[in-house]
Formats: structure tokens, sequence, C-alpha cells
């Protein structure tokens, strides 16, 4: 009988050990299909591949020692067939080679032996051997208090060992490990991941393998996407119950009262995914259904929760599978992209209960980088709970509400607005307030005493300065004098232009601003100084000079390309004359309405062949 393998029989081994009891076929034909399959592996950087390879060449000493006679037939795949082999294009050609031939199919791919019976072919099917145990060559490195391990060609072994209030960055090895050392550990590693049923593959890139082994999550680099062999093995060093953390028990009423949005924040180690299974656990134990979004899987849960990573390498597309599952609760580990705060956006919009992981040295952080990814009113409905971690304790817990209000800082009535009120859990005392100021989003800080422009006074001094500069030539400062009174200061030539007529101007700026004005020249200001003029005078500091532009003039504005300053905000001067302060549009441009006074002068200043620049605000 001839024996026709396909790839997947030469990567599992399963041709050669055939021949180790000399009564298996005589003869092999290896298609031309396999070997192009196993080469474009191999050059990718995949296991797979150089396992195939080997195999080859194992049958190739089996030939020159006349125990087999192999012979390599049949046509390489097209570049469009190798493409699409995951669409089965080169298991068909394997399947031709096989029929061509009247030779038996020897397969570990259940889809190919089944596809083959159909067609009516021989076909041999074998299981790949499954690996019930093994021991982690790498294991000897860890003891009760190592969290991590980290191996490099040409260094030390080094870990990160303690408890975490106390972890230290140590090496625990003065041996330094050779190139032959760190390629043998990382191959036993990955084989140890994919025989094993303790193990699988979380991710297989050239140049990186990530590996979930037991409780080990082993990340694997090599060249040339690392410098040299690094392998970083974490394990969890603790397991914790909620019973085992300090905080206000209402904590704990209040994630089974309904679902939640939940972060859960802290920087790197300090105990958040810890956290996080805690609660998972807990949840599973009051009768919540609870699953798991993670990529890798490293959660340490119990087996009644699934673990789910991104499907066809996607956390959108497992959001979308989730909701047919219909969790109670999902644990997001780790929240860190745009993408991955929509997902928990849409889901927690969904109904879902949402726990999700994210790295943050603040815990307001964790909220604000919902800021901008999630409309600013629809925040309280996705996170109404933050929880800090800190040294692997319950630092700080938030709650986030909404309420339309004068924020805090401003007096008048048509000031009212959406506010986002972020109070501490257990005493209720207001700690932030997040809300829309003159089209910009700001945190307001409301303990803080320093007595520094901050929060609502930074904002008001810089949109006052805006609507000022707006029609006044010359230099402009801003004082603060209470929480809804200004005063501003100009140049003598620019009060007439600033008043306006009857006050009509100054009027209609403090409207639009809740906050009363008292315009005054830079002579009146005992603090200004040498800073009164624009320019003039000893000890001035010169503005930059600036970006030279050249304005368009359309039917309907003047434009002002500034594609790499979207967002930012500006002075445009004219021979390093002040005109007026904008900012540049999400379009990558500033557009000013012709027939406006600033357009005019803008205008005049192009006709008169003066030189446009802008400098930052």
């Amino acid at each position: 009988m001839t024996l026709v393998p396909d790839t997947s029989a030469v990567i599992d081994g399963r041709v050669s050990e055939r021949f180790a009891d000399g009564d298996a076929e005589r003869t092999v034909l290896i298609p031309e299909a396999v070997v192009g399959e196993l080469e474009s592996q191999a050059n990718a950087g995949y296991d797979s591949g150089w396992s195939g390879l080997e195999e080859l060449q194992r049958l190739t000493d089996l030939a020159d020692d006349d125990d087999i006679d192999l012979r390599y037939v049949g046509r390489r795949a097209s570049e469009g067939e190798q493409a699409a082999a995951s669409e089965g294009e080169v298991d068909a050609i394997i399947r031709d080679v096989a029929d061509d031939n009247d030779a038996t199919l020897l397969s570990s791919d259940i889809v190919q032996s089944e596809v083959a019976k159909a067609k009516g072919l021989a076909v041999e099917y074998v299981e790949p051997e499954i690996d019930t145990g093994g021991e982690l060559p790498i294991v000897e490195f860890f003891d009760d208090e190592t969290m991590s391990v980290h191996l490099k060609t040409g260094t030390q072994p080094k870990a990160k060992r303690g408890a975490l209030d106390g972890m230290s960055y140590t090496t625990i090895d003065e041996t330094v490990s050779s190139e032959a050392q760190m390629d043998e550990w990382a191959d036993e590693i990955e084989s140890l991941a994919r025989s094993s049923n303790e193990g699988f593959v979380e991710l297989s890139e050239p140049g990186m393998t990530i590996i979930q082994y037991e409780d080990y999550r082993i990340a694997v680099a090599r060249p040339p996407f690392a410098d040299g062999i690094e392998i970083t093995a974490v394990r969890p060093i603790a397991k914790t119950t909620l019973d085992d953390y300090v905080f206000d028990d209402h904590l704990r009423e209040r994630l089974l009262e309904r679902e939640r949005g939940v972060l859960i924040s802290g920087s790197p180690g300090a105990g958040k995914s810890t956290f996080a299974q805690a609660v998972a656990e807990f949840l599973d134990d009051n009768e919540y259904a609870v699953k798991t979004m993670e990529k890798p899987r490293d959660l340490q849960v119990d087996d009644e929760i699934t673990q789910y990573t991104a499907l066809a390498g996607d956390m959108a597309t497992t959001a979308d599978s989730l909701l047919l599952v219909r969790p109670d609760y999902t644990i997001y580990d780790e929240v860190r992209k745009t993408e991955d705060f929509d997902v928990f956006a849409d889901m927690r919009l969904a109904g879902v209960g949402m726990v999700g992981v994210v790295h943050a040295t603040r815990a307001i952080d964790a909220l604000q980088r919902l800021v901008g990814r999630v409309e600013l009113g629809m925040i309280p409905q996705v996170v109404d709970t933050v929880v800090y971690i800190e040294a692997g304790e319950v630092h700080t817990v938030y709650d986030v509400t909404t309420e339309v209000k004068v924020p805090e800082g401003l007096t008048a009535e048509d000031l009212a607005r959406p506010v986002i009120q972020v109070a501490d859990f257990e005493t209720g005392t207001p700690a932030y307030e997040i809300y829309t100021f003159n089209r910009q989003v700001i945190t307001v800080p409301l303990d803080d005493e320093s007595g520094s422009d901050t929060g609502v006074n930074r904002i008001a001094k810089q949109e006052i300065e805006r609507e000022i500069r707006s029609v006044a030539r010359g230099h402009v400062d801003v004082e603060l004098t209470g929480q809804d009174n200004a005063v501003v200061y100009v140049e003598e030539g620019d009060i007439a232009s600033v008043i306006g007529k009857g006050g009509g101007r100054i009027s209609d700026i403090e409207d639009r601003l809740g906050i009363d004005i008292d315009v005054r020249t830079h002579e009146e200001n005992s603090g200004a100084g040498a800073t009164a003029a624009n320019g003039a005078g000893g000890g001035v500091e010169a503005k930059p000079a600036g970006e030279v532009v050249q304005p368009e003039i359309t039917a309907r504005h003047v434009v002002i390309r500034m594609d790499d300053h979207v967002g930012e905000t500006v002075e445009v001067r004219a021979d390093d004359e002040y005109l007026f302060t904008a900012t540049v549009g999400s379009g990558g441009d500033i557009q000013i309405s012709r027939g406006s006074a600033i357009a005019e002068e803008l205008e005049d200043a192009i006709d008169r062949k003066q030189q446009i620049t802008v400098v930052p605000a």
C-alpha cells in the first residue's frame, strides 16, 4: 500500500513513527504542496513549519537506510492557493495526489479526513497524541513569592518576588543564559503547551508566542521581533476572595442589587486582576451568570466561569457572541484601546453588568479615559462605580452619577448643564465634577485648596481671553477676582473696540460666559510690568516667529491650512502684529467667514503683502 500524508500528519510526526516496527507501508509519497506549506510556515516563524521540516528529514534518513521508498510528487500550490489554505485549497491538491496514485491518505485533520471519505478516497485518520502531563522547564525559577520570571539571551535570570506591597526585581541566578539554552527552553515550553491538555497557545505570530500553561502566562519573543530570545513567565502569587479586602460592605450590596458598570483601576502590578478574579467568583457564588473576556486568558477563576478570548482576533465579535449567551456580568480584562472601550460601553448599554480592568495611576484617570470615547452624558450609564487598587488593597471607591445643575464655581442660573458627579462611595463627599464648558470637557477637583489656577479658573481665563482677543488687536491679560468676576487688561487703543458702542459688545461677552468683566488698560495693572505692551519696551520676551502660512480666499471663507495642529489654539499675526486667536478645527484648518471684521483685517493684510504667521497661543 502506498501512503500519502497531508500537512497535519507530517507536522505531528505521525509518518516516521509508523516505521518503528518495520511492518508499515513501504512507499511514502510526499505532495510538493505539503513541502510548500511547511516552507511557508517556517519562513513566517511558525513552530509548525519547523516541526514538519524535521519530520521530512527523518523520512529522508529512513529512505537513505532503505527502510522506505520516499518520493516527492505533484505540484506546489500557487500563491493564490497558498493564501487560501484556510479555505481548503492546499488540502484539495493533496487529496488529488492520493487519488491519482491510488494511495491511502494519512491525516491528523478531522475535516480533511471526512472530506476525503466523502470523495471515496482511502483514508486513515490518526488523532494527535495529547500529553496529559509535563513540567514547565523553567519552573525551578519560581518559589512561593515569585510573581514573574524574566529570561533573555546573554543575561542573568531575574524575577519579581515579594508581596504586592513590596515587590522587588532581582537576579535569581548568576549563570548567564546562552542562546542555545534559551532556544531549548522556548521550544520545550511551546511544545508542552501544544501537546498538554493543561495548556494552549493564545497567540502565535512571527517573533512572538503567548502561551497559557496551568497558572502560568508565558510570552516567548524571538528575533527579529526582539533583539534576542526572551521568555517572560507570569503567575499569580495570590488568589483572593472579597473577604480578603477591607472596604465598605455596601459595595457588595451594590454589586448584587443589579447589574453594574465597574472599572477596576490601578498601576501595573497593583493587584487589579486579582481583585477582578475575586469579584467574578463573588458574583458567581451569588448566582449570577459570569463570563470573562480576556486576551490572553489568565484570570484564575473557578471552572463555572467560562473564559472567552478574542473571536477571530476581534473582541467585538466576542461581544456579539456573549450577548447571545446572555451573561449577567462580564469581566473584561483589560480595557485599553478605543475599541475596547467601545465594546465595554456597547455591552453595558445592552444591559450586561460589566467589570473592566483599566491601567490608571489615579482613580479619576480611569473615568477620564472614557471621555471622548463615550458621549459625556452616557458615562454614568456605562460606569457607575470606580474601584482603585493600590498595593493589593482597595484604596478608593467612587460613585458616579449625573445631575443637571450649575457646576461648582459658577453661579449664573443659565449655566446649568448636565454634570457628572464623582463622589467618595463610603462618605458621599463630592470629589470631582466633569462637564462641558464652551465646547470643552473639563474635570474639576472639588477639594483643591492649593489656590492655583485649576479647573474652572483655568478654563474661564482661557475663554475670556479668547473672546477679548477676537476684538482686540494688542496684548490681553485676564485676572479672575471672584467666582463670577474678572478684570481684563488691554491696550488703551483697544478699549473702545472691546467695550463696544454703549457697552453692547462686552455685555454680549459677559452674557455668553456668565462672568462680569471689568475692562482696563495695562497701565492700570500694577502686576503687568513690562508685559503690558506687545513687543514694545525693554525686557519684553519676544514671541516666537511662528509658522508662515498662505491663507486661501474662497467665496465664503478665508482658510488657513494647519494640518499638523488639529485642536491647538493659535494666534494669527500679520508682520508679527496680532490679528486674532483661533482653534484649528478637526479638518486641519482655520475658517473665518468673509465679511466679518477679522476676515476683513486678514484680507487687508494679504493685500498689503504682509507675512501671515501662526504661533501657539
